[in-house]
């Protein structure tokens, strides 16, 4: 393998813990494909937190909606939000704050072989890669199942 300090993961130079331009693409691209695939608004936004970045995946709650015991609630939304993808198509403005079920959470690593990690709603490393499409719904080799619940209709 070749070192070089501009490439993560080859072992020369620090690795960046931010989402690069490609893997912001992906993220806007994956918040609207999950919008269509469910029929139901995925909202998604990147922050940082002591200079590690992340991008959160969730469901905007109905005014009525029954959340189970294990369900994670997580503000969307507000001023300074980096939003991805087209909000689910529900157009809100700079100050909408929405409530929302988790449903995962991708963090940044500087790690190799883990430079992306795959949380659940309870905080949980439940895959990591280099690789940002391995750990994403839609993305090339991957057949998962809806990250969502399915309605019993």
């Amino acid at each position: 393998m070749t070192t070089s300090p501009h490439v993560p993961g080859t072992g020369a130079g620090p690795v960046s813990t931010a989402f690069n331009d490609l893997d912001l693409l992906l993220l806007d691209r994956t918040a609207d494909a999950l919008t269509a695939y469910s029929g139901r608004p995925v909202m998604a936004e990147t922050g940082s937190t002591d200079g590690v970045a992340w991008a959160v995946f969730g469901i905007p709650l109905g005014d009525e909606e029954a959340l189970a015991e294990d369900d994670v609630v997580w503000q969307m939304g507000g001023p300074g939000t980096r939003a991805l993808g087209n909000a689910g198509g529900l157009a809100p403005r700079p100050d909408d704050i929405y409530e929302c079920r988790l449903l995962w959470v991708i963090q940044v690593s500087g790690e190799p072989g883990e430079r992306y990690l795959k949380l659940d709603p309870a905080g949980d490393v439940v895959a990591w890669s280099d690789t940002l499409t391995e750990l994403l719904p839609f993305g090339e080799g991957t057949h998962e199942e809806a990250p969502w619940p399915e309605d019993d209709d």
